[in-house]
């Protein structure tokens, strides 16, 4: 599918990512890959800082790498390797390593089960017909490169459908691992959620690093929600800091359903978020809540868009941004409003953290407004850890060092704690301490 390749600045963007191979399926999926391939070259282009969406995001060093499709690790992964990362307890767990699907890895629904759950490569050999009405019709990558390439290339990746009425109490983790040891391995996710009318649904989708190699993911997911559905989508990357991960999560949301999504983002060295949901029915409701903790080199971007296309709906974000060292954040949110969504109620608030004289953040939140009976708020702050509250833990006998701590604490806590997933929080808890372990020394303004 991709041979190693080193290309210039100059060099047809998609060449430098593209061997040429489409990547496997039915005759439907053939078709759109053709369609997504076309569309690369000339028509979309690799995204540069000339581009307002990519102006603070140079993803011009990622185009140095010598990129080669991800190949199976030269060491086997076994249970105890995954083990550090299951979230999902005794629920459902689909892993997948250096792209692949391993199945003696995973813990699938049997039979009875009220979902449908494993890979994309198994159910579209078999019976592919709830694929083809929700596979690559969300995210289209009209205008986004690596929306586009996933589309064209990606190999496998994960089906979660839980029918109509179903309430899945069990969450579903789908669990991604990069064990390769050459630099410049490439993965194409794709993930399909798809939660039918009525049904109720908890995804964990998970991104971690077995090795200290440089590597790509390039993910793409999708969800649909029928009408009354319910679903909480959790992404959590904590890829090593050699590792670019770029990630497109569009949601489609029926009448009177619920989306409540979160994206936690502490690892790679340039980490690209773009979250987007379509309210395309009435009574629709989205909660878009974030959590980006950067370090170092680091760079973090979230964009989001909320797109109300029918009148009645609701969307609240939160997106919370810890920066230290000479990290660099990036949130760009926009509310979009059509003209016939009247009634339409949104919030979006974006708040940033900044531990270093050197951390900068771009934060831009948006309104597009084309109807005229709405409640629409947003804003965005910028600031430093509260002196008076550090002074006031000092006064009560507590360390410089863990009095910083607690105060960052608390500020993550407002993200973490919206998180109904009781092993996720406690596995970000664990990462919130010992990411700040050294805060009173490394990450502060002031001894």
């Amino acid at each position: 599918m991709m041979d190693t390749l080193a290309q210039t600045d100059r060099e047809p963007a998609a060449a430098s990512f593209f061997a040429g191979e489409l990547g496997p399926g039915p005759a439907w999926l053939q078709t759109l890959r053709r369609q997504a391939r076309a569309r690369l070259e000339p028509e979309i282009g690799f995204p540069t800082t000339e581009q307002e969406e990519w102006r603070f995001t140079n993803m011009a060093p990622l185009r140095q790498w010598p990129l080669h499709a991800a190949a199976p690790a030269a060491r086997r992964v076994g249970l105890e390797d995954i083990e550090p990362f299951r979230l999902a307890g005794d629920g459902y767990c689909l892993v997948f390593v250096d792209g692949r699907f391993r199945q003696d890895l995973s813990n699938l629904p049997g039979p009875g089960a009220p979902l449908r759950a494993g890979s994309l490569r198994a159910f579209w050999e078999d019976d592919g017909r709830e694929l083809e009405n929700h596979l690559a019709r969300h995210a289209q990558g009209d205008a986004n490169f690596f929306t586009a390439l996933n589309t064209a290339c990606f190999q496998d990746g994960a089906f979660v459908s839980a029918p109509a009425n179903a309430v899945v109490e069990q969450p579903v983790q789908l669990l991604y691992l990069a064990a390769g040891e050459r630099p410049g391995a490439a993965v194409h996710a794709r993930n399909l959620i798809v939660a039918h009318h009525g049904s109720s649904l908890k995804v964990i989708e998970s991104y971690a690093s077995l090795t200290e190699a440089p590597h790509l993911t390039n993910a793409v997911t999708e969800i649909a929600l029928g009408p009354d559905a319910r679903v909480e989508h959790c992404k959590l990357q904590n890829e090593n800091e050699r590792a670019f991960h770029i990630a497109a999560v569009q949601a489609v949301q029926n009448r009177n359903s619920h989306w409540l999504s979160h994206s936690i983002a502490t690892g790679a060295r340039l980490a690209r978020n773009q979250i987007q949901t379509l309210l395309n029915a009435e009574g629709a409701e989205a909660i878009l809540n974030g959590l980006y903790l950067a370090r170092g080199e680091q760079l973090m971007d979230h964009h989001t868009v909320v797109d109300h296309a029918q009148p009645h709906c609701e969307s609240h974000e939160f997106y919370y941004g810890i920066l230290a060292g000479r990290a660099h954040g990036v949130f760009n949110g926009k509310i979009f409003v059509r003209q016939d969504a009247q009634k339409t109620n949104a919030k979006q608030t974006n708040r940033n953290l900044v531990l270093s004289e050197h951390a900068l953040i771009n934060t831009k939140p948006q309104l597009e407004i084309f109807a005229d009976d709405v409640k629409c708020t947003h804003g965005a702050t910028v600031g430093q850890l509260n002196q008076e509250a550090l002074f006031y833990l000092r006064s009560r006998g507590i360390g410089a060092g863990l009095a910083r701590q607690m105060l960052v604490r608390a500020f993550a806590n407002d993200a973490v704690e919206r998180i109904t997933l009781a092993p996720v929080r406690a596995h970000l808890e664990q990462l919130l301490t010992e990411r700040f372990e050294g805060l009173d020394t490394s990450l502060s303004f002031h001894d």
